[in-house]
């Protein structure tokens, strides 16, 4: 709740108070400028409907931006719905913005904006600034506020360590509907936050992620759009609880010691009566022109990056998720489809830029903003690009040159291993160059590994279906891929069910198939990444120097027939340094000699064939592993056993 000083510029000290809508605002003429240039980036603080008190007497203030509407009114449960009975006052500016204090009207309130629009045509709206909304199917707004007594402090005083760029990062990425149900099978049952809470916090401790992602959790229609299509920007989804339910699960998991990183979709939004779409009857918040307004691929809108008010409206609803609901991060959807007027289109289908080029050049200013602006009141925070081409600088400095990202999903590597680990091992040894490719490129930008959601859907099959081989093989090549994924530089992403190696093609209307874990190979499967996680925040050299050319070093890439490769991680520290050694064939090896400088003792750390992780246990090096020393040239051959399908971590 808020006070506010007394009546703004425009009452001269009088308020009607016979009127059922008083005319009061909250916005300066500086909100007003800042806001239509573009520049206005805590709206939330006064768009929308908020409590506070004038001429001592409580009430709900709402301002909306409709600037085509001839007539606002609220209505709602107050007043039995009646249409233009508590009518907004139109600033006297020009602004498009129409406000008002409706005295006596409390917290818990349904209600919705009538607007009469371009051409007489009258809508009904959700406020764009709601910060909760009545359970889907309804789609009225609720006055609500968002106080918390936060209990992270401790998080948030360290916070910077947990989410740099040189500290560990492997992601869980969840559907929070789909993760677990109260009844497995029923798409309409629904666990609260609270329930949630209180399971997935402590799974994801155990396993050792050091952060959750959730899919959208904003308000949004229709389950099937996996909340990509939303309604609601300000409101974390009324289907699990309350806003401030909503806080007590970011504030758990921060307590656990886990970061929470949030979908966040600027790039459209669906064309729902009661949402963004045509809102003052008009093109308010999406391009006029269906060239660069309409997204073929989804069905949807896309937002006009060059209005100003637009731009404050996304960058103030960035701001308001790390402000108020002490996120950890954005991962930014769909930045290709932003940044490429082409996208998706034929020829003439699209019109090019005033350079003649590709690129929407609002799109990339405003990407630019919002990465300066975050990073400049949040600087221990990181944002995400899913940025599928190769549009340079993604994740470097808007100084020099960049879109300002902190990482950049690595969709090339997750395209090339998945393709290597599909071959039958017979036929890897032609296929080399997909494995090693990724390090050809791997420092241009911050990259991410991701193994996520729209790999396991459409057709794609879960993880363990996409490996080769009989049920052991299938379970020793997975094992083996994640550890190769572990092990590599960059951060780290894996969706949920990938980790006990789910059977089926992920649903987002039953939940994950947990039954499995009363098997044996996918209880091994769930302590093999487990153990990775832990392996990954244990060992410096693998996350330290991670974005660095100097945390990576190829060792042996020389045995093709045999398909067994060989690289070291480094940190800061060269006692630090781990040795790789991946083996991509069914085939034992053993008295394997790899050549390598540094250490003349080196100890087994990790085994992908352990018996815990339902493999044979039967091929592991013993303690100390022996070596034989080269001293004229520094150089140590160490004698190894490696097991089939199977890697093993050198320390």
């Amino acid at each position: 709740m808020s006070s506010l000083p007394g009546p703004s510029y425009e009452q001269d000290n009088f308020i009607d108070t016979s009127k059922k809508v008083w005319n009061y605002s909250l916005l300066t003429e500086e909100d007003i400028r800042n806001f239509q240039q573009g520049t206005h980036y805590s709206l939330y603080e006064k768009f929308g409907s908020h409590t506070i008190q004038v001429l001592e007497t409580w009430g709900i203030y709402f301002a909306v931006w409709a600037p085509n509407a001839t007539s606002v009114s609220v209505k709602g449960n107050f007043n039995d719905w009646r249409n233009n009975e508590y009518e907004l006052y139109p600033r006297w500016d020009k602004s498009g913005v129409w406000e008002g204090f409706i005295p006596k009207l409390g917290l818990g309130e349904v209600y919705k904006y009538r607007i009469k629009g371009f051409q007489g045509i009258e809508l009904d709206k959700g406020d764009p600034f709601a910060r909760f909304w009545e359970k889907r199917p309804l789609t009225a707004s609720i006055t609500w506020d968002t106080y918390y007594n936060w209990q992270d402090k401790e998080w948030m005083k360290n916070r910077k360590q947990h989410n740099a760029l040189n500290a560990p990062w492997s992601v869980y990425e969840v559907h929070l509907a789909s993760w677990m149900r109260p009844d497995k099978h029923d798409e309409e049952t629904y666990n609260t936050y609270e329930q949630i809470t209180a399971r997935l916090v402590p799974y994801v401790k155990e396993m050792g992620f050091t952060h959750v992602e959730f899919m959208p959790v904003m308000e949004h229609p229709f389950d099937g759009s996996w909340g990509y299509q939303g309604t609601g920007y300000f409101a974390p989804t009324s289907r699990f609880g309350s806003p401030q339910e909503f806080k007590a699960m970011i504030d758990a998991f921060h307590q656990a010691g886990i970061g929470v990183i949030l979908d966040w979709v600027p790039s459209h939004f669906p064309y729902d009566s009661h949402g963004l779409y045509m809102f003052d009857g008009t093109h308010t918040y999406e391009y006029a022109d269906m060239r660069k307004g309409y997204h073929p691929d989804w069905n949807s809108y896309i937002f006009n990056y060059k209005r100003g008010e637009v731009k404050s409206f996304l960058i103030s609803n960035a701001r308001f998720w790390f402000d108020q609901f002490h996120i950890d991060g954005f991962r930014v959807d769909a930045v290709s489809s932003m940044l490429k007027l082409n996208y998706s289109r034929n020829e003439g289908q699209w019109e090019p830029n005033e350079f003649g080029g590709d690129g929407n050049l609002e799109a990339i200013a405003f990407i630019k903003d919002f990465n300066e602006t975050i990073f400049r009141d949040f600087p221990d925070v990181q944002t995400i690009a899913e940025e599928a081409t190769d549009w340079p600088g993604v994740s470097k400095p808007t100084f020099q040159g960049g879109l300002g990202f902190g990482m950049k999903w690595m969709m090339g590597w997750m395209h090339d291993t998945l393709r290597f680990f599909k071959n039958d091992p017979l036929f890897r040894q032609f296929n080399q160059d997909l494995f090693t490719f990724s390090m050809m490129y791997y420092y241009d930008e911050n990259f991410m590994l991701p193994l996520s959601h729209d790999e396991v859907v459409h057709g794609k099959s879960p993880m363990i279906y996409k490996m080769p081989g009989d049920e052991w093989q299938k379970f020793a090549n997975l094992r083996l891929l994640y550890t190769y994924m572990f092990t590599h530089p960059g951060g780290k992403l894996l969706f949920m069910g990938n980790e006990f190696g789910s059977t089926t093609e992920w649903n987002y209307k039953s939940e994950l198939p947990w039954e499995l874990l009363q098997f044996d190979s996918h209880a091994g499967m769930k302590n093999c990444v487990k153990a990775l996680c832990h392996l990954l925040k244990a060992e410096p050299a693998l996350y330290e120097k991670q974005f660095e050319q100097g945390g990576f070093e190829w060792v042996d890439l020389n045995h093709r027939a045999e398909s067994v490769m060989v690289y070291r991680r480094k940190g800061e520290q060269p006692e630090e340094d781990i040795l790789v050694v991946l083996n991509m064939t069914p085939e034992v090896r053993r008295n394997w000699k790899v050549i390598t400088y540094g250490k003349s003792e080196w100890k087994e750390i990790f085994n992908s064939n352990e018996t815990e992780y339902w493999g044979t246990g039967d091929v592991f090096n013993p303690d100390p592993i022996v070596t034989e020393v080269d001293k004229n040239n520094n150089l140590f051959e160490i004698n190894l056993h490696l097991p089939p399908l199977g890697a093993v971590v050198l320390k």
